[in-house]
């Protein structure tokens, strides 16, 4: 069960010659695939491309009936080695992944491809989550394509130019027998709009026609002595041949006008900020029409030198806007100015960050000083005045508390870290490392449990020096996402042979919940088009797992408890491994909560369990909260003088899961937390005791109220 299902949006992929196509770019990218011939299509889901996998897979119907082949792919690795179908035969293929993550993941086989080039056009999305909202660390795909002789295409953000960017780029591949990257960033796939649409066609040659007349070429493999003739190659016809298109087809754009003292280059991705930013100082319009000369890179790599050079000629100040670093292109260009001998003052970093997202703000910022140093006649009168001084914001970080990620209300994998908490406190402090996933989390407040991950799946593997090297034995945390994608094999697969004596904990939500909720092999769903219900612990017995402790519900924190406890201290030696199993509470609310709204329409009785805090019984020292963290646990203040401190309370967004009395129970807290179940159409027999009850509690308050001491007047 994804996150969103784009069943409905799927039927505009069926649009023709003349239709217009309006929707997000995810969708667009989709369109333009189906319009520009793929016949093969693969990936790994991640952000902020994970909507792309779901629209595939929801378009799976219309894609058959095309001859379009589609794999949900294990790993960016599979997906990208999938590409090996363009190699020999004249078919075009894309896959797509999140960067640079999956980049680095796919890393072996894109290197092999672009070594031994392609036939058919490849073209890989790359997904590019840089920036403020991204999760993960701060890097970009630029390199990879430096190093392999990718090209890369960085479209600018809106329609019409990423759907032709996808036409681009199978047909840049197919003149330069190079597989191309195509870059979406975030804004790129999430942006909405609308564009001509044209009939989708079938692939000229299909997967099936491929496979019954198979080719094969000695050239191609990646062994030498042709490895080294397929470097002189890349260097002698595919780069030349890639050039060539680009500038025959006028890829990268130029705006403003022809002549001009000052310049611009900007990534394609970075167009619309950058025009936001001359609109805001007057320079440009609504449309874009700008009194400024902009040269727009929607090819980043490879970097053309004679475009650039024209574009300089003339020009005494040329700013290059490079979102990130290292700065590639900035370096690139800055050499071929050096080299030519050109006498021209080149910006960049010098007055843009050399790292961090260029927001609305700092494409302002940087473009306002690169016009006051370069052209201050272009400048409004108030961007100049002396007296201005620079807007100061203020510092929130003292009086705004960080709201960093955490679990969903009613998460199994929170009760499986407080558990583990109670077992520090027994046993003491363990070496624990966490994984890829949303039990990373539990790093942050209030568990604090793990302190590194390095990669998905190997979670176990980066505690392999710690194996053996103390008194208590090193715990690993791994996703049962990420035990499909890489953890099998590169973590238990490790542990195993290298007959490790410590636990790995493989957290079981029955589905690739961080990503959005898709399904894996392990996932209990039925599922038409794929193979769920592998158990985990079927594989990790195959793998040669002797100790495996199965849970198949995490809520209960002493069931948990009990069993990491004896995984900590039994004698048995070898690896040690715990499936704790709960299904994803977000996934169960959008399954459930439709069924049961209908129901509740229809007139069935239907009961929902909520849980609260008997503010009568809570000591208010709010270890349960401590121990949960569940956001719908909070504090409340009492209306009573006596008591000052705030006690536990639990608001309207309880879900029932029952983890707060789970945990207060076995860690012996107070006896505050009640289950009442709110009920849903009752029978005349249930209402007429729910009045009843009413009554007679009313009747006992109003009994007990008169009995109140009572002070009158004021307390001088």
């Amino acid at each position: 069960m994804a996150e969103r299902s784009f069943k409905a949006e799927v039927e505009h992929l069926r649009k023709g010659e003349g239709d217009t196509f309006t929707g997000e770019g995810i969708l667009a990218i989709t369109k333009a695939l189906l319009e520009n011939g793929v016949g093969y299509v693969g990936g790994y889901q991640g952000a902020p491309i994970s909507h792309l996998m779901d629209v595939l897979a929801d378009a799976e119907e219309l894609m058959a009936e095309l001859g379009v082949r589609f794999e949900a792919n294990a790993s960016e690795a599979a997906a990208a080695a999938m590409l090996a179908a363009s190699v020999h035969y004249p078919i075009r293929g894309a896959v797509t992944f999140k960067g640079p993550v999956g980049v680095n993941v796919a890393s072996d086989a894109l290197a092999n491809l672009s070594s031994s080039g392609v036939t058919g056009g490849a073209l890989v999305i790359v997904g590019e989550d840089y920036g403020e909202g991204s999760s993960i660390m701060q890097e970009r795909s630029h390199g990879f394509a430096m190093k392999s002789q990718f090209w890369m295409l960085d479209p600018r953000p809106n329609l019409p130019c990423i759907t032709k960017a996808v036409k681009d780029g199978f047909e840049l591949s197919e003149a330069s027998n190079t597989p191309v990257m195509l870059i979406v960033r975030i804004r790129s796939c999430h942006v909405t709009g609308s564009f001509s649409t044209k009939d989708n066609v079938p692939p000229p040659l299909t997967v099936k026609q491929a496979a019954a007349n198979p080719q094969s070429d000695p050239k191609r493999v990646v062994l030498p002595p042709m490895s080294f003739l397929h470097e002189q190659d890349k260097i002698e016809k595919r780069w030349p041949a890639a050039e060539k298109f680009i500038v025959d087809n006028q890829l990268n754009e130029f705006f403003g006008p022809d002549d001009g003292k000052i310049g611009i280059v900007v990534q394609g991705g970075m167009y619309n900020g950058l025009i936001r930013a001359l609109q805001r100082l007057g320079l440009a319009d609504v449309f874009g029409d700008t009194k400024v000369p902009i040269y727009v890179l929607n090819v980043t790599y490879p970097l053309i030198k004679d475009e650039f050079s024209a574009f300089c000629d003339g020009k005494d100040h040329v700013i290059i806007v490079e979102e990130g670093q290292p700065d590639y292109i900035e370096q690139q260009l800055g050499s071929y100015l050096y080299k030519a001998g050109r006498q021209l003052k080149l910006y960049g970093k010098d007055v843009l960050p050399m790292a961090g997202e260029y927001t609305g703000q700092v494409m302002l910022d940087g473009i306002t000083k690169f016009l006051k140093a370069a052209a201050p006649d272009l400048l409004p009168g108030k961007v100049l005045a002396p007296n201005d001084e620079p807007q100061v914001l203020p510092d929130l970080s003292k009086t705004v508390p960080s709201r960093p990620p955490g679990f969903c209300t009613g998460c199994p994998e929170r009760p499986i870290f407080a558990a583990m908490k109670l077992t520090e406190q027994e046993l003491g402090k363990h070496q624990i490392t966490g994984d890829i996933g949303c039990h990373l989390f539990a790093t942050l407040p209030p568990f604090e449990i793990g302190g590194s991950t390095m990669g998905y799946g190997l979670g176990p593997a980066s505690n392999a020096a710690f194996d053996g090297g103390g008194e208590r034995r090193a715990i690993s945390i791994l996703g049962d996402g990420g035990f499909w994608h890489n953890g099998l094999s590169s973590s238990i697969g490790n542990m195993v042979f290298n007959k490790s004596d410590s636990v790995a904990i493989i957290v079981d939500n029955y589905y690739s919940a961080a990503t959005g909720g898709q399904d894996v092999l392990s996932s209990r769903a039925h599922n038409d088009t794929k193979s769920t219900n592998n158990p985990i612990s079927a594989a990790l017995k195959g793998v040669g797992v002797k100790w495996i402790r199965q849970i198949d519900h995490t809520y209960d924190v002493g069931k948990v408890r009990e069993v990491l406890k004896e995984a900590l201290t039994t004698d048995f030696k070898g690896p040690k491994v715990i499936v704790a199993s709960s299904e994803c509470m977000l996934n169960k609310q959008r399954r459930e909560k439709p069924i049961r709204n209908k129901a509740i329409k229809a007139g069935r009785r239907i009961d929902i369990p909520r849980f609260g805090v008997d503010s009568d019984i809570c000591t208010g020292d709010h270890a349960c909260i401590r121990l949960s963290g569940c956001p719908s646990l909070s504090l409340k203040h009492l209306d009573d003088p006596l008591r000052d401190d705030p006690v536990a309370s639990i608001d309207q967004t309880c879900v029932g899961c029952g983890n707060c009395g789970e945990v207060a129970d076995t860690a012996v807290l107070c006896p505050s937390f009640y289950r009442a179940d709110v009920v849903h159409n009752p029978s005349n027999s249930e209402s007429w005791r729910a009045g009843l009850h009413a009554k007679t509690i009313g009747w006992l308050q109003t009994r007990r109220d008169t009995k109140r001491l009572r002070l009158e007047g004021k307390i001088q």
